[in-house]
Order: structure tokens, then C-alpha cells, then sequence
């Protein structure tokens, strides 16, 4: 599961928190965005894992440091994932070789499930106001610069698959799980529309595995108002399961 948490920090009750994990539970490896970097954030995330760890399975968690950015716009990213699904690969870390052109440079984990490993890169984009395109357009670079790792790009692009900055990716034989999937929430419902831009996505090497199964969840149903929902988030999660060759699941991203 992909989820742009919106302001993932003390703003989170408690009630909102074990909301959240009931809804990450059934997955085995999760990225967040948009997790405070200020106090809250970190806790949040820690709260989030020992709410996940009361509901049956043995999760850990990884928080990346406050992004490089300027103070309103810098956050953290997080991972969490079921110990019994998958092993972590080394430390995480963020992007430094394009920090300065990659406003929140993205966060960098690699798992490993049943010898099979792949490297997910969660990221959050500038806003569509702030022409993401800009700095997505280095992520063309990003296979090359680590050519042994296999790649799946995960995380909210403020920008749709369509867009033609992704085309350098395609390419290489990137694909998106989604295509016209809106993923964020508007402010109200209009004719029984309730999302606005197809913004989330998850960019995977059809040379190296295959997506099957891609769902987004529609939280915001469950409840009275759209409101109410927007106090979990303004984006929905996206989900897909990962294929290796051969042909074992796994639930992610």
C-alpha cells in the first residue's frame, strides 16, 4: 500500500490512528507520505506500528530524517511491513545526489521476499501549482544510478501517468499500476464525484515483475461526509500485489 497520510503527526487522535491501522492491516508492506517532520510525526508513525502489532501480525518500521527542504514544506516519509512477509535489506535512505533538484527527496528501502528483492522509492511530489514535472524529471536518472537494484517508484506525484515527463521511464519499461485512477479527495462530492486529480501512482520494471490486482481503496465511503473523511486524509490508499517470475504474491505497496 502507497498512502499520502495527510499531516501525519499529534493532529491524529488515537481513534484516527487505530482507524488507519485497521485499514493497513491487511497489507504487507506499506509507504507513507507526508508524515510531520516537526514533534508528532515520528511518534505517530510509532504509535501506528504498536496499534498494527495489537491486531495479529509483527510489523516493524522505518522513518526517514525531515526531507531537505524549506520549513513549510519539509516532512518525512515511512515504512512499515510485516516481519513475517518480508526482511528489510540494509538501512533506508534519502535521494542526496539529487537533493537540491528534488524538493523532498525521495526515500529509499530495499526488502527482500523469498530471495527475491526489489527497492521501493517513496516520494512525494511539489504541488501541481509548483509544476512537479520539474524535479520528476530527474527520476529518469535514478535506474542508471543504482543499476542493480530493482526500482518500484511508489508515492504521490501530484502529477497523472499521463503526463509526458514519465515518458523517459516508460522507455526503460516502467509501467503504472493505475491509469485514470484520481486518488485525491475533494473538498465536497458533486454529482456523486468525490475525487479530484489522479495524483498517486506505483511505477514498477515491467522487465523485472509484474503488477496484478491494483485497487484503490475508497475509505471516504465509510463515512457520513466527506469531511469526516478528510480528517484521515485528502488522498485515498492505492494498492497492488507484486509477481516475481515465479509467479509467488506478495501484498504491497
Amino acid at each position: 500500500m502507497s498512502w499520502n497520510i495527510e499531516n501525519l503527526g499529534k493532529s491524529k487522535s488515537d481513534q484516527t490512528i487505530s482507524y488507519i491501522a485497521s485499514i493497513l492491516k491487511d497489507y504487507d508492506v506499506i509507504a507513507l507520505q507526508e508524515v510531520v517532520a516537526g514533534y508528532g510525526g515520528s511518534q505517530a508513525v510509532a504509535k501506528l506500528a504498536d496499534e498494527l502489532n495489537r491486531k495479529g501480525s509483527k510489523w516493524d518500521y522505518a522513518i526517514s530524517d525531515p526531507t531537505i527542504s524549506s520549513a513549510y514544506k519539509t516532512e518525512r516519509y515511512a515504512y512499515l511491513w510485516k516481519t513475517s512477509k518480508v526482511k528489510r535489506v540494509g538501512r533506508p535512505w534519502l535521494e542526496k545526489n539529487y537533493a537540491l533538484e528534488i524538493d523532498r527527496e525521495p526515500y529509499y528501502c530495499t526488502f527482500d521476499y523469498n530471495g527475491h528483492e526489489f527497492t521501493m522509492v517513496n516520494f512525494h511530489a511539489i504541488t501541481k501549482k509548483m509544476q512537479p514535472e520539474t524535479e520528476i524529471k530527474y527520476f529518469k536518472f535514478l535506474p542508471a544510478l543504482y543499476p542493480t537494484l530493482n526500482l518500484i517508484f511508489v508515492g504521490d506525484f501530484n502529477c497523472p501517468q499521463s503526463h509526458t515527463v514519465f515518458n523517459p521511464l516508460k522507455k526503460m519499461g516502467y509501467k503504472s499500476a493505475f491509469v485514470n485512477q484520481k486518488t485525491s479527495l475533494k473538498k465536497a462530492c458533486k454529482e456523486g464525484e468525490c475525487l479530484a486529480s489522479e495524483f498517486d501512482n506505483i511505477w514498477y520494471n515491467s522487465n523485472k515483475v509484474s503488477l496484478k490486482n491494483s485497487k484503490a481503496l475508497h475509505f471516504y465511503t465509510a463515512f457520513e461526509t466527506l469531511q469526516q473523511a478528510r480528517r484521515i486524509s485528502d488522498h485515498i490508499p492505492i494498492t497492488t500485489e507484486i509477481w516475481f517470475e515465479d509467479m509467488t504474491v506478495i501484498n504491497s505497496n
